[in-house]
């Protein structure tokens, strides 16, 4: 079926959203916006759906939610016995992410599947929480996570808390395909399955319990810390307000500021166009609140709350960001030395990050004793390494994990990054190091006085519609051809996934490996039309790292 065969079909079919039919009235005869729309189905993977908001099969809308729901709900009634047939639901702030949780919801109840989900708007770790306390067989959130405001979309998560794997999405994907959109979807009314208990609302004490978790993990014992440091914290609209504010308030620190242009939810994010803590530019105001209130700290989480980046002071009064990889090692050091201070090193420690983590951590963790497990990107993989030791009754060896993209987790209670912990973690690690005359800078510099300088950064390139799928591709297979050097650097081991490495599932990125104990990733984003470029350079100081950094990023630009 063409695509435009395919858009005259929804023209006829496609009533019951006014926006979606406006959509599709506005660009008939525009023969390259309803390609761009129709030329394929919004993918669907371990990630779920993400893509625009708007009228189309390429696109979010109560049409593609609603075909994606029947497949998930296909599965699940193929999979799991009758009484084990429930789903968590949760959503975030963006544009149209209640319509399509409650869109969901509908769907699932239709087919006989309980579901269970938030009054309000709520994390993504809330969801992961509640899939296992509730003892559901799925889960999803509604959410683009940092993406612009032109996007939402749908995470699902398996049993474990954990986003679904590879295996669990291709079966779940080939339940979707079998879906017609306007044919197949079973649906009910949201309110009507409230009243009939198909649909309920998740009780109180389980955002409780997922907040007695997040303090249970606090290190510092009877130890004396600072809890007035002053805190500037911004939700970036999204729906962090509530569980951090909660958490750090129940933990005793008081001294909190909000940036009130971004402290509501507002799917617009009117401040900051990409509501990211890894960007600058979405920092901006927070770091203009911070001097104003001469802060110590400033926290700020992604809309659906599974991102925290900060910033601090340094010797000259400016705020200086921190990086996602520099973060991680701060409280990888700061969670290994306080357990060996208080005597709860498990026996069989473990830390777990991804394959683009900064190398730095592994050298964090072998001074403590500590064993580093590297997997895929995507903190699922972590969340299924904790699930692997969970199963051999080793739970308790799991301390942290971590990710570049500024994702942490200290607890096995959820299987997602969570940035109400890292929130909490980072001010209780602050407070602990102020107390003692420590900066976190200071300690930064410590460790790279003790390991050596770790330069990380990412770059990303985007690549739009079909032609940069297709470019995407092409720049892929060029990686897999030989390669004899990166920036004048020889490249000493290439390992491609795709083939399958270390028991790892198979995935397309490539890592080159270069001489003097640096590397290059290459992989295209799993939900963005993006290509991801990961250079680590280690060397004796900044400046000498950036030198060799600029050569190899100048190499991997002309092949983009």
């Amino acid at each position: 079926m063409s695509y435009i065969s395919i858009y005259e079909e929804w023209c006829k079919k496609a009533t019951e959203d006014a926006d979606v039919a406006g959509e599709l009235k506005a660009i008939e005869g525009d023969d390259v916006k309803i390609e761009d729309a129709f030329y394929r189905n919004l993918a669907f993977g371990t990630g779920g759906l993400r893509g625009v908001i708007g009228a189309g099969t390429n696109r979010m809308n109560i049409y593609t939610v609603a075909k994606a729901s029947q497949g998930l709900a296909n599965y699940v009634c193929g999979n799991f016995a009758e009484d084990a047939r429930r789903i968590a639901v949760s959503y975030d702030s963006r544009i149209k992410a209640d319509l399509f949780a409650k869109t969901a919801a509908s769907v699932f109840a239709a087919n006989g599947i309980k579901v269970f989900i938030y009054s309000q708007l709520m994390p993504t770790p809330c969801l992961s929480y509640a899939v296992r306390a509730l003892d559901c067989a799925a889960g999803i959130m509604v959410t683009a996570s940092h993406n612009p405001s032109k996007y939402n979309g749908y995470k699902v998560y398996g049993p474990d808390g954990c986003q679904i794997t590879t295996e669990a999405a291709a079966e779940i994907l080939a339940d979707i395909e079998k879906v017609d959109a306007f044919e197949d979807v079973k649906k009910v009314d949201f309110e009507a399955a409230l009243e009939n208990g198909a649909v309920e609302y998740i009780k109180e004490n389980v955002y409780t319990d997922f907040t007695n978790e997040v303090l249970g993990q606090s290190l510092v014992g009877d130890e004396e810390i600072d809890k007035n440091v002053a805190i500037v914290y911004s939700p970036l609209n999204g729906t962090g307000l509530k569980p951090v504010t909660r958490a750090l308030k129940e933990a005793g620190y008081t001294n909190i500021s909000l940036v009130e242009e971004q402290k509501n939810p507002d799917g617009n994010f009117p401040t900051c166009p990409y509501p990211n803590p890894e960007i600058k530019e979405a920092m901006a105001l927070g770091v203009e609140y911070a001097k104003k209130n001469n802060a110590d700290l400033l926290l700020a989480t992604d809309p659906d709350c599974d991102r925290v980046g900060i910033a601090v002071k340094n010797a000259a009064g400016e705020y200086v960001l921190l990086s996602g990889n520099q973060i991680g090692c701060l409280l990888l050091d700061y969670v290994c030395s306080m357990r060996v201070k208080n005597g709860t090193m498990p026996a069989d420690p473990e830390v777990v990050k991804t394959i683009v983590t900064t190398d730095l951590g592994e050298q964090i963790a072998r001074n403590y004793g500590v064993k580093t497990v590297n997997v895929l990107t995507g903190f699922k993989f972590i969340g299924e390494e904790i699930g692997r030791l969970e199963k051999q009754g080793k739970d308790a060896s799991y301390i942290f994990g971590f990710e570049e993209s500024y994702g942490y987790l200290s607890g096995s209670y959820v299987r997602d990054k969570d940035a109400v912990d890292g929130a909490f973690l980072i001010c209780e690690m602050f407070a602990y190091y102020k107390t003692r005359g420590i900066s976190l800078l200071d300690k930064l510099d410590e460790l790279y006085a003790k390991y050596g300088y770790c330069l990380n950064t990412l770059h990303s390139y985007e690549f739009e519609g079909s032609a940069g799928l297709e470019k995407m591709q092409g720049i892929m297979a060029t990686m897999r051809n030989d390669i004899p050097q990166i920036g004048g650097i020889k490249v000493v081991k290439v390992n491609d996934y795709l083939k399958g490495i270390d028991g790892l599932p198979k995935s397309d990125v490539i890592k080159f490996f270069l001489e003097g104990n640096s590397s290059v990733v290459v992989r295209p984003s799993g939900t963005e039309p993006k290509m991801k470029v990961y250079v680590s350079v280690s060397a004796e100081n900044e400046t000498a790292s950036t030198a060799i950094e600029k050569e190899v990023l100048a190499f991997m630009e002309q092949l983009m």
